[in-house]
């Protein structure tokens, strides 16, 4: 389960913090003034529910790189220059 606790724990008590979010693959909620502010997760499981999403903004980027660069073109222009090529309209 989960745990929750206050903000001066990050300072205080950080190792117990850091032992629990690895031996419980589990997030500890931090709060700040009662109300919620921060999710802490040990490296491992914050890679493991990001890992997916950042190899697409990689691959994302590399495509909007190539397109600056004049690497690539959008498909419609592809598609308009293939037709023009096999004469089709």
């Amino acid at each position: 389960m989960a745990m929750i606790r206050p903000s001066s724990d990050l300072r205080n008590h950080y190792n117990e913090i850091s032992e629990f979010c690895h031996k419980t693959n589990q997030p500890v909620y931090i709060t700040k003034n009662g109300a919620g502010d921060l999710v802490v997760l040990s490296n491992d499981d914050y890679e493991r529910l990001i890992g997916p999403k950042a190899d697409l903004y990689r691959k994302i980027e590399e495509g909007l790189e190539d397109e600056r660069l004049g690497k690539v073109f959008p498909a419609k222009n592809a598609i308009e220059q293939l037709s023009k090529e096999l004469g089709i309209e």
